[in-house]
């Protein structure tokens, strides 16, 4: 919890308490179903809240924003960014069902409004959001065509619709294709933890190329 206070000291008593509790809910689930490697549990807090609020850092959805978290494996970034962000719809899917099984439950234990989950892969998903989340599922190139279909053509936040992705690691060669349509933000301008040193949030406004093709 130091983690979350130290970098998001205005939060409510609430959203204090349902980080902790969030917490604890993935310690006791982990124990039964990994949802998280098990050498990572003990940094919770640091490689799985805290890294999946560094999309925040780039851009704070406004109001009624939909957001589809897309491998959501067990609730991340998704739900970290839910108790941030009560009043944006978060939708978080995932193609295995034990994983959102415990999504699911947590959810319900936190009594978390804004949120809802479901098993199905993203190319068969049929409504469309705001943004697509996820962090790293897959590499980026393939990851694109994968949940395009998913965003709305209508933008109303300070970013042209389209997907913000957590990654760490080199991926000059990854990246080459997309040139400067592609932003990179650096995590660690936002979190000194040296976890975070090589880790971004890529954003790729993909509605703008569905755009540009429509007017064609």
């Amino acid at each position: 919890m130091e983690l979350i206070k130290k970098y998001y000291p205005n939060l409510s008593e609430s959203q204090y308490n349902l980080f902790e509790r969030a917490a604890k809910l993935y310690q006791y689930w982990n124990e039964r179903i990994n949802v998280i490697s098990r050498k990572d549990i003990e940094n919770l807090y640091e490689r799985h809240i805290l890294y999946s609020l560094a999309i925040e850092r780039v851009l704070r959805f406004k109001e009624s924003t939909k957001i589809l978290d897309v491998g959501t494996g067990g609730g991340f970034p998704g739900i970290p960014l839910a108790i941030l962000m009560p009043d944006v719809q978060f939708h978080l899917i995932d193609s295995t069902r034990k994983k959102i099984t415990v999504v699911q439950t947590i959810i319900d234990e936190l009594q978390l409004q804004n949120v809802t989950c479901q098993q199905i892969r993203s190319n068969e998903l049929k409504r469309q959001f705001d943004f697509v989340v996820s962090r790293a599922v897959t590499s980026f190139p393939v990851f694109i065509p994968l949940v395009s279909h998913c965003i709305s053509l209508d933008d109303k936040n300070g970013l042209p619709n389209g997907i913000l992705y957590l990654k760490g690691g080199d991926m000059k060669e990854e990246m080459k294709p997309f040139g400067k349509r592609l932003e990179q933000n650096e995590i660690s301008s936002y979190f000194e933890e040296p976890f975070f040193e090589t880790k971004k949030v890529l954003y790729y406004p993909i509605v703008k190329q569905h755009k540009k093709k429509k007017k064609r």
